[in-house]
């Protein structure tokens, strides 16, 4: 019987979840499993793996074989390292202490790894909203200096003839009045009871 480690799909639809198994390579993907020893969800970021490494090790060491992805995702948890570790010390090539420090070694390096990874990302997600904020703002001022242009060529327009109009009527009203009182003598002043007085 070939045995499989392998991932078997659930999970509503575009939000598939997977569960990593046992089983036997003729099993049909979502069929009979001889064990689960994990869960893969690749919808959150970055992507969750839960994964019982001690039961995945034991798989790896008697001869199950894994799948393309889930030997990444093995090598990705350290599972497939330990095992290579494991090897090492069956073979009497390193003693378990060297091996079990080999590998706290590589988890603290790979955690720091990760929140590096983790903590550009947050920069990355900041600087271009900052980017994006900015540009908005560039946008909106530019709307108001238009819309404030607009606004302000219209009313001096609008404003200036009418008032040059005014003083020009002004004037001209003044004028003649003055022309006409000239124009006017002083014995031709119309008797209070004429129809022109009125």
């Amino acid at each position: 019987m070939a045995v499989k480690i392998r991932l078997a799909r659930r999970g509503r639809k575009k939000m598939a979840m997977y569960d990593i198994i046992v089983a036997d390579s003729r099993s049909p993907r979502d069929g009979r499993f001889i064990e689960k020893i994990g869960s893969y969800n690749p919808n959150t970021d970055p992507s969750t793996v839960v994964i019982k490494s001690d039961r995945a090790v034991h798989w790896l060491m008697v001869g199950a074989q894994p799948t393309d992805t889930t030997r990444s995702i093995l090598s990705h948890e350290g599972v497939m390292l330990r095992k290579h570790l494991q090897v090492g010390v069956q073979k009497g090539a390193i003693t378990q202490e060297q091996a079990d420090e080999k590998f706290t070694q590589w988890k603290e390096g790979k955690e720091g790894r990760i929140a590096g990874t983790a903590e550009s990302k947050q920069q990355q997600k900041e600087t271009e909203r900052q980017a994006r904020l900015e540009a908005e703002r560039k946008v909106n001022e530019a709307r108001a200096e238009a819309i404030a242009k607009k606004n302000k060529v219209e009313e001096p327009v609008a404003e200036a003839p009418a008032a040059e109009a005014t003083e020009g009527e002004a004037q001209t009203e003044e004028a003649p009045a003055v022309d006409a009182a000239a124009e006017t003598p002083a014995d031709e002043t119309p008797a209070a009871g004429s129809p022109a007085a009125e």
